[in-house]
């Protein structure tokens, strides 16, 4: 799937709390922290001369307190010099991702639970993952609670405890991986692999047959798991922010 059918698909799949539209621009805002779900996304000619579009993205984020962040892909921004019209402006790149894009096939694993909503135990360790943050905790809860049906989350168990847990939103044949966490004292088992092999098989079984899932690009231990697993980069996209006006 090239980048202009796959970037419409992961916005929906990972949904902000409020969403708007500028053309071919969609605006996308929560609480801040998640940078998908709090950046617009260029992806076709806005509805007005580009310096206006960034004023009004401006103005956008600038009533909400939060940062002014663009989100940047290979082959599917526009207009084509966007990022020259940032940098002007003194926005700094920074958070280079990669979309990475494999089969849809898994095997099920009788101690992965699946679930179509996220319950207390997933919540406890997706919370415990955000080191202290709670906000940012529950935005992410938040934006998993959002995911449209079908849905699925996945909580594999280990003496006694939630080890490790991962989500996945299904649109017709493509299936985005989300949420992926292993509790630290059970890292280096192979936990990720077994969630995500579990949510492919069940996405599998709801229709789907292409997988994505974004991975930033320092991340290399899990870009080395879904390398493994027959994932490759399929693009990559890229943030320009500024910092929130005081």
């Amino acid at each position: 799937m090239s980048p202009s059918d796959l970037e419409p698909i992961a916005d929906a799949a990972w949904p902000a709390r409020e969403r708007e539209r500028l053309g071919g621009w969609r605006l996308n805002a929560a609480d801040g922290f998640s940078l998908r779900i709090n950046a617009c996304w260029p992806l076709g000619e806005a509805d007005r001369d580009p310096e206006a579009a960034i004023d009004a993205v401006e103005a956008f984020y600038g009533e909400r307190g939060l940062p002014v962040r663009f989100k940047l892909t290979d082959g599917a921004t526009a207009p084509a010099d966007l990022s020259d019209r940032l940098a002007r402006r003194g926005y700094a790149l920074h958070g280079e991702t990669l979309l990475m894009t494999g089969p849809a096939v898994g095997v099920a694993d009788p101690q992965v639970e699946l679930s179509a909503r996220p319950d207390p135990a997933f919540e406890a360790l997706l919370i415990a993952s955000a080191k202290g943050n709670a906000a940012d905790a529950a935005e992410r809860l938040e934006a998993l609670g959002r995911i449209p049906a079908p849905a699925r989350f996945a909580r594999l168990t280990l003496e006694g405890r939630t080890a490790a847990l991962g989500a996945c939103a299904v649109d017709g044949e493509a299936v985005g991986i989300f949420g992926m966490r292993t509790d630290p004292d059970f890292r280096r088992r192979g936990l990720a692999r077994r969630v995500l092999d579990a949510l492919l098989a069940e996405a599998a079984g709801l229709g789907a047959r292409t997988a994505y899932l974004q991975v930033e690009e320092a991340n290399t231990p899990a870009i080395a798991l879904y390398g493994a697993r027959g994932f490759s980069t399929a693009y990559r996209y890229r943030y320009w922010s500024k910092p929130a006006r005081d």
